[in-house]
């Protein structure tokens, strides 16, 4: 037996699983297809407006999370101070 791939060698397939072959084939080939007209339709179609009202409500988001963001580094700092504070004395004995 011939452990290379030449001229004389020979590929025997059931119908079941030539059958199997071309179902998968058509498979890709029509959800290629079908994924080409979907880019095409959503080409033409017309880009979604921000309206102001969205625009506010994120705006007024960013805001408060910064202003949250704020409050938090104000916290750790003091906390910081309670820790360097507490250090010092412990090194100062």
């Amino acid at each position: 037996m011939s452990k290379y791939i030449n001229e004389d060698t020979r590929v025997t397939l059931d119908l079941k699983t030539i059958g199997m072959v071309l179902v998968g084939a058509a498979s890709l080939i029509s959800l290629y297809f079908s994924l080409q007209s979907d880019i095409e339709e959503a080409k033409g179609l017309p880009k979604p407006e921000v309206t102001g009202t969205e625009y506010h409500m994120k705006d007024e988001y960013v805001r408060e999370s910064i202003q949250l963001t704020q409050e938090d580094i104000k916290e750790i700092k003091e906390d910081l101070k309670v820790i360097t504070d507490r250090l010092y004395e412990i090194k100062s004995k």
